[in-house]
Parts: C-alpha cells; sequence; structure tokens
C-alpha cells in the first residue's frame, strides 16, 4: 500500500516542498491550509490528481483538526506519517505585538502540533509510523523579546516528550530545527529575511524525507540545518 502522509500548514513554504517530493516518491499527502485558494492552486500545479487531498481547516482548532484526520483515515484507510509544520512568527518583539496576534501564534505554534500528536497517535500506533515537528534554530537560542522563539522552544520540547510518549509502540519522532529559510514565512514578518544566506524550502524537504526514510527501528530525534554561514 502506498503511504499516507498529513502535512499541517501544507500550502506553501516547508509544507508545500515537502508535499510534493513525497508525491514524487509515491506517498498520498493530505495538506491543511487556512486559505482554500493557495491549497487549490498548490493542488493544481502538482498534477496529483487523487494522490493529493487538499482541507481548510485552522491546525490551532481541534474541532478542525479532529475532521482533517477523520477525512484522511476515511479516504484512504491509514496513516503513516504526520507532519506539524504549520506555525508563524510576528515582526518586532513581545513590547509591540498585538495581545489578540500573540495568542494566534501560541495557539498556531505549539497547541497546533500537540492536537495534531493528540488526534494522530491511534493511528500512527497501528501503523507504526512517524511523527515530524517542524521546530527552528530559534527554539535552541534566546533574541531579546522574541516570542516566537518562545514557542518553538515549546515545539522542541514537545517532540521530545512525544517521543518518549511513543517510543515504546515503535511510533518514531523527528524534529526538524532550520535555521533562516526563504519561504512565505517572511512575508508576516513584513519582507524577506534580513540574514543572509538562507536555506530553501527544497532544502528543509530534502532533510524531513530523510527522517522519513529511515529503516524502521532507526528513529531520527533532531536534526538541525542552517545555511552555510548563518552564525546563531
Amino acid at each position: 500500500m502506498e503511504p499516507v502522509t498529513l502535512i499541517t500548514g501544507g500550502s506553501s513554504g516547508i509544507g508545500a516542498a515537502t508535499a510534493r517530493v513525497l508525491l514524487k516518491q509515491g506517498h498520498r499527502v493530505a495538506i491543511t491550509g487556512r486559505d482554500a485558494d493557495r491549497l487549490a492552486a498548490l493542488a493544481t500545479s502538482t498534477g496529483a490528481g487523487e494522490q493529493l487531498l487538499t482541507i481548510t481547516g485552522d491546525a490551532s482548532d481541534d474541532s478542525h483538526v479532529t475532521a482533517a484526520v477523520r477525512q484522511v483515515v476515511d479516504s484512504w484507510g491509514q496513516l503513516d506519517t504526520v507532519i506539524a509544520n504549520a506555525g508563524f512568527s510576528l515582526p518586532g518583539t513581545l513590547e509591540d505585538h498585538d495581545p489578540a496576534a500573540m495568542r494566534a501564534m501560541v495557539l498556531t505554534n505549539i497547541l497546533g502540533p500537540a492536537l495534531l500528536v493528540r488526534e494522530t497517535l491511534p493511528h500512527l500506533r497501528n501503523s507504526k509510523g512517524r511523527i515530524v515537528i517542524v521546530g527552528s534554530v530559534a527554539g535552541t537560542r534566546n533574541t531579546p523579546g522574541n516570542l516566537y522563539s518562545v514557542t518553538k522552544w515549546a515545539a522542541h520540547a514537545l517532540a521530545e516528550n512525544v517521543r518518549l510518549l511513543v517510543t515504546k509502540d515503535h511510533v518514531t519522532v523527528t524534529l526538524i530545527a532550520p535555521g533562516v529559510v526563504d519561504t512565505p514565512f517572511w512575508d508576516e514578518r513584513g519582507g524577506s529575511p534580513e540574514a543572509a544566506p538562507t536555506l530553501t524550502a527544497d532544502q528543509v524537504a530534502e532533510s524531513i524525507l530523510f527522517a522519513i526514510n529511515q529503516p524502521k527501528g532507526v528513529d531520527i530525534n533532531n536534526l538541525v540545518l542552517r545555511p552555510t554561514g548563518q552564525l546563531n
């Protein structure tokens, strides 16, 4: 049977690039996102037909996550890999963030991956599948007033917490922590990344593919990747 992968935040950036490489490898891929038009555009561009399932929803809303997982399992009868990719950042520091935007970021970046794990674990235990959580180098170092960094520290903690929970069930957990990546993620911060050089979304996707393609019995727990020349 072709493996089934669910990716949150899959309409652009790292999520979309990962969907493309998995489709090329023969996976059936489901992607979620808040923007139906962007999901539809990606589906058209891939030409994947019934191999790609697009689901509009909010990764931080438990009812949306539950519905997405149910739709994937009802459509394809299994779930082998989940990739918690949905996330965003805010420009500036917590001194000038809007509280409502802060709340949305914390819910998307922290609660979202936890909800995805919670909802998919019964299926992943059955398939002895894989969980990938997209963190960040920002989750290993502090920057003054950077609340996004705080959310990624939490995502890193979640990955290890979940690994301890599920390793006995032969479910693997990988944290992917990229450095600066040039993706539409930066649009929400007001422009292009200030630091150079940068990684591409395709390069991060290949690292995710590497973790997923490990043989049974091998659990890649942490992958940190930076563009050559990035110091922090």
